[in-house]
């Protein structure tokens, strides 16, 4: 079972709904572990030190951002980009089947965006 991130913007709709369905699912928010307000290569790099993927709806500079790092050879363990337009139900299914059935590192230097597809 995968550990997330969650980044500080992320919709607490999704958020309480993935834990609703799955409380043992190891869900970390940014401002829980002091990421309140770095910006977006201080998040990713606390993200690859911890080898958690992130769950953002930031598609514009945290994509840029995470690219870069896998560019210039750094680690990233996964990026979820989660779009406005994205249904709440829909997000919270596509978490829990990639959070319960994807293994740590299964999603090293990638960037998905939701739903998958």
């Amino acid at each position: 079972m995968l550990r997330f991130l969650v980044d500080e913007n992320f919709n607490n709709d999704i958020l309480r709904g993935v834990r609703r369905r799955n409380p043992s699912l190891d869900l970390v928010r940014a401002q829980d572990v002091g990421l309140s307000g770095p910006k977006d290569p201080e998040v990713l790099e606390w993200a690859a030190r911890a080898g958690r993927p992130i769950l953002s709806h930031d598609v514009s500079t945290m994509t840029k951002f995470a690219y870069d790092r896998v560019r210039n050879g750094k680690r990233m363990p996964g990026l979820f980009e989660v779009g406005p337009h994205v249904a709440t139900r829909q997000a919270i299914e596509e978490i829990l089947i990639i959070g319960e059935c994807s293994h740590e590192g299964e999603w090293e230097g990638q960037m998905r965006y939701l739903p998958l597809r």
